[in-house]
């Protein structure tokens, strides 16, 4: 007589369980082995939590964990720190330290009750995506300028000091902001510009219509001043939305929308009735890839590219084999008389391993290297690869083929899954959940403490006891800067610090934010 363990093992992945209610799934894998081993397959959870909180792993380089993962996500904890001004934190109350802003993570309640899923800092404003596809934000977007408290918030310095959200046409995909803007990507292929929370347009154009791999959004891509998208084919399209000729046209849609009078004011429910618009016009593409050397000997895919890190004025490339490739997006002359550079040192095992950090020390080498994620923020950038055998390469605006990568021993063979860059300080996220900061303190950006509650010496405190002294008399000068990747603790008083598993985590200017769960949930 069949039975249910008799059908192929992907028409149960496929088209079973995704059917079954939690708790069904559950009881299915106690049955024996074999559904054991299906119910918990990583695969299936990684698919089942896109499709059912709409969280992707795009920006991370997670391979496993994904039940735990949607065990949490059923109740995430979003938490904020570093420098406070111009409302960028999104907190009623700013908690008291040695510093007017805030030097350890504090949760930051959003009212709705929304499921926060991914995070995305600009310079002085945080982007949040819930498991629907909403977004909210929080602080102000252009941290330049100044609006009165009766601007509407097409105004971009209209700061938002407590999360609203966005009300737009179709949910939300993903998100990467610039230094004061933003790009998003939805549900329906449209890549959007946002300039100011109340008035994000569509770029209209036959490039990125979604009618086939060529013209598909696969990610967008904000760097200081400009936006771009890669498509699903491996083309590249960018444009700048502050120089003229878009900052023209932008600045008329702009005229004729004030004497309209939508100013796009916040509901008393706390929502951004945005007016989207859209702009036609062709953005520039990105001249194709160089001939690269052979970096997989037994693949026969061809070479394409399948991410974008962006800098203040440059693009940082990854291809599907793992070649890291840089090249200058200053402007449109710059793009167009421009070609990716090729980096080596950054892609080829032979190349890593010659490195001083590992000739020099006990640090152990790769014994094989495939870079497969990028991020990148203001002057510096880093090609990273998962497991427990990663590998951490960080370089800045200035590198160029013959440039050897920075490494810092503490994240190699560390399971390091993303990596992020503020201003001057950096965060490194592990497989295990801990949060790892380093560089300058930022006005509290590393998030390691308050440091007049840290003893002299520890990362985060005060060099010796005397500085401390005359810093909490003072109130300053700042600790100095930590080099030595260190530990961030969460749920600070509240006694459940190791009960916190980080899950995702987003920096700029000088703050941080990140996503949490409760390791003891359960389904």
């Amino acid at each position: 007589m069949p039975v249910l363990s008799d059908l192929p093992v992907e028409v149960l992945l496929d088209n079973l369980l995704p059917w079954l209610a939690i708790p069904d799934l559950l009881h299915l894998g106690e049955t024996d082995r074999f559904f054991a081993r299906l119910c918990n397959d990583e695969t299936f959870w990684k698919r089942k939590l896109q499709e059912d909180f709409n969280f992707t792993d795009e920006r991370t380089a997670r391979i496993s964990g994904w039940k735990r993962l949607y065990r949490g996500l059923r109740n995430p904890k979003t938490y904020v720190w570093g420098e406070a001004s111009k409302g960028r934190l999104g907190l009623k109350k700013i908690p008291k330290s040695i510093i007017n802003d805030v030097p350890f993570p504090v949760e930051l309640k959003i009212e709705s009750g929304a499921r926060i899923v991914n995070l995305s800092a600009a310079g002085t404003a945080f982007f949040a995506l819930d498991s629907d596809g909403s977004v909210y934000v929080w602080g102000t977007l252009s941290g330049t300028s100044f609006a009165l408290n009766n601007d509407g918030y097409s105004e971009p310095a209209k700061p938002a000091h407590t999360p609203l959200k966005l009300d737009m046409p179709s949910p939300t995909r993903s998100i990467s902001c610039g230094r004061f803007h933003a790009t998003t990507l939805d549900d329906q292929h449209h890549v959007w510009t946002f300039l100011s929370w109340g008035r994000p347009f569509r770029l209209a154009t036959p490039a990125l219509d979604a009618t086939s791999s060529d013209s598909t959004p696969a990610q967008v891509e904000s760097g200081w001043h400009f936006s771009s998208v890669l498509t699903k084919s491996g083309d590249v399209y960018i444009w700048w939305p502050f120089a003229a000729p878009l900052k023209d046209v932008i600045t008329a849609r702009d005229a004729a929308m004030d004497a309209a009078n939508q100013k796009a004011h916040a509901t008393e429910d706390g929502v951004i009735p945005c007016s989207t618009w859209e702009l036609h016009e062709e953005p520039t593409m990105l001249p194709p890839l160089p001939q690269l050397p052979q970096l997989l000997v037994s693949s026969t895919e061809p070479v394409k590219l399948v991410k974008l890190a962006a800098l203040e004025s440059r693009l940082i490339g990854l291809t599907n084999h793992g070649h890291v490739l840089s090249i200058s997006v200053e402007s449109d002359l710059a793009v167009r008389s421009g070609r990716w550079e090729y980096l080596p040192n950054f892609s080829e095992v032979e190349k890593v391993q010659q490195h001083p950090a590992y000739v020099s020390s006990q640090l152990k080498p790769p014994r094989s290297l495939r870079i497969s994620h990028i991020s990148a923020q203001f002057q510096t950038f880093v090609a990273y690869s998962p497991g427990s055998s990663s590998v951490v390469l960080l370089g800045s605006h200035e590198t160029h083929a013959d440039s050897r990568p920075s490494i810092l021993p503490a994240l190699q063979n560390n399971d390091v899954i993303s990596v992020v860059l503020g201003d001057y300080h950096y965060g490194a996220l592990t497989s295990t959940g801990k949060l790892l900061t380093w560089g300058a303190y930022s006005r509290g950006a590393l998030g390691l403490g308050d440091p007049a509650t840290l003893l002299p010496g520890q990362p985060g405190g005060y060099r010796t006891e005397e500085h401390k002294r005359a810093a909490v008399a003072n109130g300053g000068p700042f600790p100095p800067a930590v080099s030595e990747p260190a530990e961030v603790r969460f749920g600070h008083g509240e006694g459940q610090g190791e009960k916190l598993f980080c899950f995702a985590v987003t920096a700029a200017g000088w703050h941080m934010g990140a996503l949490v769960i409760d390791l003891q949930v359960r389904f």
